[in-house]
């Protein structure tokens, strides 16, 4: 199945046209594909001075995140929704072995007054600010910066006989930028929605995307995603 033409990727952070061949067409195939949503819970998005681990910049992506995900239901397209939950006891993390990004990216931000709550089970925290259909898939069991360990959203993929996977979600430069390298390295092909992801900061995000396009996948906008899914040209 050729990639109907024009269908626009970022490399390197500009918008490009792709090759009219068939070595893309793997990427755009729904048929194959799942959507992956990352960490879109209240941990990161509540507009709350307790917040542990804010993103605030993610905010402005949650009514577009669900915008998308109803036209991949209307598809077919399966959507899998990540959080990070952490038992309550502390002992995966901040009680036991703790995350080397509690000790290093407040030398960056500052201070993160609340941390120590973050993702724990049971708490308000783990709460999804996106939708979540009845259909949507859960995988529950990240604990640490990437999707794929230690959960089974490997295993889940495998069996939905998936290859492409599309992230959205934040943070780019963090938890979707260790998505993109663990996808790419299990041999699925990535793609990053830059429109549906926020990072760190512009400066971070802008790194990660083309980090990303250089070396794991595509970076796409929506539109163009879903203009390839459905053989539509896009200006």
């Amino acid at each position: 199945m050729p990639v109907p033409a024009p269908v626009h990727a970022y490399v390197s952070g500009e918008r490009r046209p792709l090759p009219t061949g068939d070595e893309f067409a793997e990427f755009l195939d729904p048929a194959r594909t799942a959507v992956i949503s990352i960490d879109m819970h209240e941990g990161h998005l509540a507009d709350s001075p307790d917040c542990p681990c804010p993103a605030p910049r993610a905010r402005e992506i949650v009514a577009p995140i669900d915008a998308f995900h109803e036209e991949v239901r209307s598809r077919g397209v399966p959507i899998v929704h990540v959080r990070t939950v952490l038992r309550r006891s502390g002992v995966d993390d901040v009680r036991g072995k703790v995350s080397a990004w509690r000790l290093v990216f407040p030398l960056y931000v500052g201070p993160i007054p609340n941390s120590a709550e973050h993702a724990l089970e049971g708490s308000r925290w783990t709460e999804f600010a996106t939708k979540v259909a009845p259909d949507d898939l859960l995988v529950e069991t990240k604990k640490r910066l990437s999707v794929f360990y230690p959960t089974d959203l490997d295993f889940l993929l495998r069996n939905l006989d998936i290859r492409t996977v599309v992230l959205n979600g934040g943070f780019t430069d963090c938890c979707v930028l260790n998505a993109a390298f663990d996808a790419s390295n299990h041999d699925y092909r990535v793609v990053v929605l830059r429109d549906l992801v926020r990072g760190t900061n512009a400066e971070m995000e802008d790194a990660a995307l083309k980090m990303v396009s250089l070396h794991m996948g595509l970076v796409m906008d929506t539109a163009d995603l879903l203009g390839a899914w459905d053989g539509r040209e896009v200006g």
